[in-house]
């Protein structure tokens, strides 16, 4: 299944840190607003000049002020949008503490710690990062915006497992409404997160489904719309 090899006995209990820069996902999104700022004059110019467009009344607005307000006004949005925006995404990103007899896993407000004994394999999902237990269990699943190598190597240096695709991934089985072979209470809660993941409003909900899908031995992973899910093997 392609895991690295662990190490029979770890080396030192010194921990090794993976965090993004607050600073660089900050800067990255206020350039791109800066862009965007810059480009949305020249875009409503554009639109008015094609026969019929979308938005022709906004576009219209938008082009009746005066230069150089309109590229400073737009900038200065733009600006500000992606301040806002990077914000956001430096109190959503994902930091991994590594440590011989433990991992830290701290994203948003609070953190999940997991001692060597609790964790069977970490690997990638996608932009995923998720961590299964020794019976298969989903134990958590991240957003990850680290470099994958660098992670995978930090943990295989603790003496943590890194598979390059999820080891249970053959048992996975489509959901589609009314499926066979659910615990009870399951497919009401899989149709409660299809509802939620179609609005991204409603994110908070589609995990907090998932969660209680765990509670039942369900582990669900996403391809685009549809679910998948398969069930944990409990002696």
């Amino acid at each position: 299944m392609g895991k690295r090899p662990v190490p029979s006995t770890p080396t030192d209990d010194k921990a090794t840190q993976l965090a993004e820069s607050a600073w660089a996902i900050v800067l990255f999104c206020v350039a791109c607003g800066a862009v965007g700022g810059v480009l949305l004059p020249l875009i409503a110019r554009w639109l008015l000049t094609l026969p019929w467009a979308p938005l022709e009344g906004p576009a219209e607005l938008l082009t009746s002020v005066p230069e150089p307000a309109l590229t400073l006004g737009t900038i200065t949005v733009g600006v500000l949008g992606g301040l806002l925006l990077g914000f956001t995404a430096a109190h959503e990103s994902l930091s991994v503490r590594v440590r011989d007899t433990h991992v830290t896993l701290a994203v948003r407000d609070g953190s999940q710690e997991f001692t060597r004994e609790e964790i069977s394999v970490f690997f990638r999902d996608g932009k995923q990062l998720v961590l299964l237990g020794p019976d298969g269990m989903e134990l958590a699943r991240e957003h990850c915006g680290l470099p994958w190598q660098r992670l995978a190597d930090a943990l295989a240096e603790h003496g943590y497992a890194w598979a390059e695709e999820d080891p249970y991934r053959a048992e996975f089985r489509r959901w589609v409404p009314g499926t066979p072979g659910l615990p009870e209470g399951a497919d009401a809660l899989l149709r409660a997160r299809a509802r939620a993941r179609k609005h991204e409003d409603d994110a908070k909900d589609a995990r907090e489904l998932r969660g209680e899908l765990l509670r039942l031995g369900v582990v669900v992973r996403d391809e685009e719309k549809r679910q998948y899910w398969r069930l944990v093997r409990r002696d």
